[in-house]
């Protein structure tokens, strides 16, 4: 599995700030809250990451934090606890907040005890060329982030190269759509690019390009996924693949059904189509 690189370890001599905050008009709980919006979360750089596990993963996988949310009445919990002290240590600005203030970052009513501001990590596509045996998730204009997050979930699962997302698709450093990942938003590298700029990386591609597409003739177990690895090209929810990306496929593939339904969620086929690609290549 392709993991995106530790950062630097940042000096332990300046420890971040611990702050406690009971008011949600509090002008550091105004910036994080604002962070719900893509706008925000453009101009700073920043993410929210909610629970205990996801700010665990992302320490550990080396992302930058900035600052750590943290219910003060559950300090008792010893990793809890611990992952605070950690925080601090990296020069990060721990928030001692009532549930209150929590509730009002994270916009739901039982919020959990950590929420952490993390900043965003993306790389070029340049770096995502697939070799043998691997294989790279392109999405078309992905507009839900249940969805995204289910496959960014996925991906992770197979071990993939990353995911690259084309024009405009929904952002994959949402509140929803982190939450959906499970964590794996840490794990997975994750490129964003315009379809021109896609199409013009695609000329120099060695792998070759497999669409699902309604109008696709072959069985999505037909083709050869491994000796060059595979560019997985997925579309979008309601209207599937633009003509430019479908015409840019070497091959559309369909997933056979039996059912009365026309077509499957855009997270499921994309697992389905996963997994035949990593076929043979995963193993318990």
């Amino acid at each position: 599995m392709n993991k995106r690189p530790d950062q630097p370890n940042r000096p332990l001599s300046a420890p971040g700030r611990v702050k406690e905050v009971t008011s949600t008009a509090n002008p550091i709980v105004k910036d994080i809250r604002a962070l719900v919006q893509k706008k925000h979360r453009d101009e700073t750089g920043l993410f929210l990451a909610e629970g205990l596990k996801l700010v665990i993963d992302a320490l550990d996988a080396g992302w930058e934090i900035k600052t750590l949310v943290v219910a003060r009445a559950a300090l008792d919990n010893a990793l809890l606890e611990k992952t605070a002290s950690r925080t601090v240590a990296l020069g990060a600005d721990l928030i001692e907040a009532n549930n209150k203030v929590l509730e009002a970052i994270t916009r739901r009513d039982n919020p959990q005890n950590a929420v952490g501001v993390f900043r965003k990590q993306t790389v070029p596509i340049a770096e995502l060329a697939p070799r043998r045996d691997e294989v790279l998730v392109v999405l078309d204009r992905v507009r839900d982030p249940g969805n995204l997050g289910t496959v960014l979930r996925t991906a992770d699962a197979v071990g993939a190269t990353g995911v690259v997302l084309v024009g405009d698709t929904v952002d994959p450093f949402s509140l929803e759509a982190v939450r959906a990942t499970m964590g794996s938003i840490f794990s997975v590298r994750i490129a964003r690019t315009s379809e021109a700029q896609f199409l013009e990386w695609r000329k120099g591609a060695q792998a070759p390009l497999i669409g699902t597409h309604m109008a696709g003739t072959v069985d999505y177990r037909e083709p050869d996924y491994g000796s060059k690895g595979t560019v997985l090209v997925m579309g979008n929810e309601q209207a599937g693949l633009t003509d430019a990306l479908a015409e840019a496929c070497d091959t559309l593939v369909r997933i056979p059904q039996a059912g009365r339904a026309d077509s499957l969620n855009l997270a499921v086929a994309t697992g389905v189509m996963l997994f035949e690609a990593r076929r043979g290549t995963l193993t318990l």
